[in-house]
C-alpha cells in the first residue's frame, strides 16, 4: 500500500513528510527550505511505497547519501533522489553531472531537473537484477537472458567509451533493474567518475556470467560453459578496450 503525500500541506517535524525530506535528523528549518526547493523544481507530491522502509515509511530505495521516492509532476510520475542530512556531501551536482554524462551515452534513467539537494529522474519500473534473475523459470527463458546480458554488456561499453566508470558495478542487485519488457537499466551513479580507469564491461561480465549466485544460476540456463575463454576476453579487453576486444567478448558470451 502506498501513501500520497501533497507538498501543499503543512507538515510538522514529527510527519512522514519530514521523516524522508529530512532523513535521518528532521529539523524545522530544513524541512521548511526544502520544501521550498520541490516546488522550485516542479514537484507537487510524494507517492510513500516500496521494497525499503525508513521507520514505518517506505521507500523506493535508501543508500549512504540519499533517500529514493517515487513522486509526482505535473507531467506524471518521477523518481526523487533525496540528499540525506547526513550525506558526505554538500549538494547533489556530481552524481547529475555524472547522469547527465551517462544520459549522452543513453545510458541510466533520464535526468530531468536537479537542485542542490535533489535530483529529478525518469521513474524506471523494474527489478532489481538478482530478483530478476530468481524469478526466472527453470525452461524456456534462454532468450530473455540474453536479452539482458546484451543489453547491460552494450550500456556498459558505451560508458566505456566516453570514460565514465560506474563504480559499482561489482554490486550489480543494487544498481540494475530489469523491467516487464527485459529491458536492463543501470542507474544510481553517485559514485561514478569521468577521472578513473574504466572498469564496466570487465565488471558486468564478472558479475553476470564468472562469479557465483545468479552467474550460476544464468550459466545454467545458458548451458554456458566458456569461462576460462571469458576471462581471457576480458583481460585482452582490459589492456586495449577497443570494439574489436569487445566484440570477442560479446562472442564468447555466445550473445
Amino acid at each position: 500500500m502506498s501513501e500520497r503525500v501533497s507538498l501543499s500541506q503543512k507538515p510538522v517535524e514529527s510527519s512522514d513528510l519530514a521523516t524522508v525530506l529530512c532523513y535521518p535528523r528532521p529539523e524545522a528549518r530544513e524541512l521548511e527550505e526544502r520544501m521550498q526547493e520541490l516546488a522550485s523544481i516542479g514537484v507537487d507530491a510524494l507517492e510513500l511505497s516500496g521494497t525499503h522502509q525508513i521507520g514505518h515509511v517506505k521507500v523506493l530505495g535508501k543508500g549512504c547519501v540519499g533517500i529514493v521516492v517515487k513522486a509526482l509532476m505535473r507531467d506524471g510520475n518521477v523518481a526523487l533522489k533525496i540528499r540525506r542530512v547526513d550525506a558526505d556531501r554538500r549538494n547533489m551536482d556530481h552524481e547529475a553531472d555524472m547522469l547527465r554524462l551517462a544520459n549522452s551515452a543513453g545510458v541510466g534513467p533520464k535526468l530531468l531537473a536537479q537542485s542542490a539537494n535533489f535530483l529529478v529522474m525518469e521513474l524506471i519500473n523494474g527489478l532489481p537484477l538478482n530478483r530478476w534473475v530468481e524469478l526466472l523459470p527453470k525452461r524456456g527463458c534462454k532468450r530473455r537472458v540474453r536479452r539482458v546480458i546484451s543489453g547491460l554488456l552494450d550500456d556498459c561499453y558505451r560508458l566505456d567509451r566516453i570514460s565514465l566508470d560506474h563504480g559499482e558495478l561489482s554490486e550489480a542487485p543494487k544498481n540494475v533493474l530489469v523491467d516487464e519488457s527485459d529491458s536492463p537499466r543501470i542507474v544510481d551513479f553517485e559514485s561514478a567518475s569521468d577521472r578513473r580507469r574504466c572498469s564496466n564491461v570487465t565488471s558486468i561480465a564478472q558479475y553476470l556470467l564468472i562469479g557465483g549466485g545468479p552467474a550460476k544460476r544464468l550459466r545454467t540456463i545458458l548451458g554456458w560453459r566458456r569461462k576460462a575463454s571469458l576471462i581471457r576476453a576480458l583481460q585482452d579487453y582490459k589492456h586495449h578496450p577497443d570494439d574489436q576486444a569487445f566484440q570477442r567478448i560479446r562472442a564468447v558470451a555466445e550473445l
